[in-house]
Order: structure tokens, then C-alpha cells, then sequence
């Protein structure tokens, strides 16, 4: 069976009219299920966010590294012999080496503290070697410590 042709001067898809078999996406007629898109222009497109280089995530590295850096000097130094005053205790963790005894700032409390600090000294004038033990450090901030054993209490 066949259908006949149409009528002469007629277009079965003209707007408004669906062809026959009723095709839903014929002319005038959006599909269904999709909302029907605007006819005069287009709809914006939204902007691509730019794509970043390389160079920029090196950058952004090498600040991270350089703060993570500064941070852990900060704290490693801040038990350095340089920090103590009058009245801190001190850890000594190579008695031996004369040049790099390993001396921190600890709590009084602590079981690792060996020494007392009494004295800092900013001159040469140096500590009284009968009662105290010295430590000496050169350097951009010269000084003396006169530590006093714990245990000699």
C-alpha cells in the first residue's frame, strides 16, 4: 500500500502543519522532552574560565615552599642558645664536640635538661670557669652563657 501523493501545489510541511505519519519533528514543532530554544539570536554563551600555564603553577609552588621553608626555621631556631635567657634550662646532645655541643632551650622540668642558664654575657669578659660551665658563640650576635649543672644543686 502506498500514499498517495499530495495534492499539486501544496507542502505537506508547511508551518503549522505536521506530514503525514506525524512526524514531532517536523518544521514548527520542537521535539518533546527539550525546551524550545529562542528564534532571534542565540543564547550566550558562558565564558571559558582561561586555562593556567605552567609558569603559574610554578610561581604559586615556589610561595608555598618558601612560606612552608621560613616556618620551619622559625621553629627549629627558636630553641637555639641564642633565645635563652636567665633562669632557662638547657639540653646538651653532644657533650663531646667542643665546637657544636648541641645545646637547646627546654623546660626546667624536663629530663633532658643538664644545665641552668645564670649568666648571659653580650661581652668578653667570659664565665667563672670554678662554679660554671661556658658556652661561647660568634657570629652576627656574639655572647656567653654561664650554665650551672642541675644536678650540682
Amino acid at each position: 500500500m502506498t500514499t498517495p501523493p499530495p495534492p499539486q501545489g501544496q507542502n505537506p510541511y508547511a508551518q503549522g502543519q505536521p506530514p503525514q505519519g506525524g512526524n514531532p519533528f517536523a518544521q514548527g514543532q520542537p521535539p518533546q522532552g527539550y525546551p524550545q530554544q529562542p528564534t532571534a539570536g542565540y543564547a550566550p554563551v558562558p565564558p571559558q574560565r582561561p586555562k593556567r600555564s605552567i609558569k603559574q603553577y610554578l610561581r604559586g609552588g615556589i610561595a608555598v615552599v618558601a612560606v612552608i621553608a621560613a616556618a620551619v626555621g622559625w621553629f627549629a631556631s627558636r630553641h637555639d642558645p641564642d633565645t635563652a635567657k636567665v633562669g632557662d634550662c638547657m639540653s646538651i646532645s653532644n657533650p663531646d664536640n667542643s665546637t657544636n655541643p648541641g645545646l637547646k632551650v627546654v623546660g626546667c622540668g624536663d629530663a633532658k635538661a643538664k644545665y641552668k642558664v645564670v649568666q648571659k654575657k653580650t661581652d668578653s669578659s667570659g664565665c667563672d670557669r670554678n662554679k660554671y660551665a661556658e658556652y661561647t658563640e660568634t657570629g652576627k650576635n656574639d655572647f656567653t652563657l654561664c650554665l650551672e649543672e642541675l644536678s650540682a644543686k
